[in-house]
């Protein structure tokens, strides 16, 4: 039993040593990338939507004033079955129908977006989710930092819980914050990749014509972002480009794209992390080296479960056999999750939820053992659309 809570302590060492850097890092200062004086070439703004009718005029007006003269907007409406295609068109997208039933996910409707803009191939291919509102001048400072880099860029991707939701929603907030823009930020300070968030993503054509898109992976775009990274082109995070949605505020919606999320990213990680850990190692590269070990770290709210319930079985331990090299280390492990969070919320998280409710955020993680114990037994393993706020799935 000494043995084997040892090694799992070490393993939960990781991920929390992992976390602390990045969120140390987040603090320092240093000039981000910038590509003003750079060209701006050729692009096409790929939209895929399912059913998005309610919400899909917002995202494509704030991308058109962003446009240039030779720029595209496409949307793909696929396998809609509301107004989400004449809406798109009324509002000056251009709009490809694509129906497959049997081929569902947005892995899919990306890859029959790419084949259309192959038609009359653009530099630079920009995704935008159906349901995300666009920063003025982030679409310039993706192109110009993608051609300049001849990399993916990633926006920063923010999601907002609203100012009336109650505090699982804000907990939520401040969890993604630390995600999405936390710790992608510590990457950056050492000039080290990101991971894609699946939004907000600038592509060059060379590269993103021959990735490998018709999948109905339920998170796309991890894995492509890890995909990418094995063939020499990590994606690069651009924090003066932002991009942003709400999180659903329906109980059902909310929980089926956690599930989701969750279930995808956990996946990722077991069938991934390892490979990709000796991958780097073995090659010595640094970038991927990166990537594994930033894909290491679990969801916060499972990397504070399991911390707490080895931290329990390690005192148990302790006290029956005075064992402490287990219980010193998964205490570890503790405390520098505990500081992250805290040092993370002190820079980053204030605006978001008070210190107090911070707290009770202890809490949350219990929340989301269904989420896990149904990862174990029943995984959510095809892509379901998490339903919107009066929208139909």
């Amino acid at each position: 039993m000494e043995i084997l809570l040892l090694a799992v302590a070490i393993i939960l060492l990781l991920p929390a040593t992992v976390l602390f850097i990045e969120v140390m890092l987040a603090l320092t200062r240093r000039k981000n990338v910038t590509a003003d004086d750079h060209e701006r070439r050729r692009l096409a703004i790929l939209m895929p939507a399912h059913n998005e009718a309610l919400v899909i005029a917002g995202p494509i007006l704030s991308v058109s004033p962003q446009l240039g003269e030779i720029d595209r907007l496409v949307v793909v409406a696929d396998n809609c079955t509301d107004e989400t295609a004449a809406i798109a068109s009324e509002n000056g997208a251009e709009v490809i129908i694509r129906t497959d039933l049997d081929r569902r996910g947005k892995g899919y409707a990306l890859d029959y977006g790419i084949r259309h803009l192959a038609l009359d191939a653009p530099e630079i291919v920009i995704v935008i989710d159906a349901d995300c509102q666009v920063a003025p001048k982030t679409i310039d400072r993706l192109a110009r930092i993608c051609a300049l880099s001849n990399r993916p860029v990633q926006s920063m991707y923010l999601m907002y819980a609203g100012k009336d939701a109650g505090l699982r929603m804000r907990i939520a907030e401040f969890a993604w914050t630390i995600k999405n823009q936390v710790r992608p930020l510590g990457l950056l300070r050492l000039g080290l990749p990101c991971q894609l968030m699946g939004t907000g993503m600038a592509f060059p054509w060379s590269c993103i014509s021959v990735a490998q898109l018709a999948t109905g992976h339920i998170v796309e775009d991890l894995q492509l972002g890890i995909d990418l990274a094995r063939a020499g082109s990590p994606p690069i995070f651009c924090p003066d480009a932002l991009v942003t949605s709400s999180f659903p505020t329906t109980a059902e919606g909310a929980r089926g794209q956690r599930t989701r999320w969750e279930h995808g990213h956990l996946s990722v990680i077991l069938n991934q992390a390892p490979r990709l850990l000796w991958e780097s190692v073995k090659s010595r590269n640094l970038n991927t080296l990166a990537v594994a070990l930033d894909l290491s770290v679990p969801p916060l709210a499972l990397l504070v479960l399991q911390i707490a319930l080895v931290w329990v079985a390690c005192v148990a331990l302790w006290l029956i056999t005075s064992k402490q090299l287990p219980l010193g280390i998964v205490t570890g492990a503790a405390a520098l999750v505990g500081i992250s969070i805290l040092v993370a919320w002190s820079r980053f998280g204030r605006n978001i939820i008070s210190f107090g409710s911070l707290a009770l955020a202890l809490l949350y993680p219990l929340g989301k053992i269904p989420i896990y114990l149904k990862f174990l037994f029943a995984r959510q393993r095809e892509w379901i659309r998490s339903k919107r706020d009066g929208n139909r799935t």
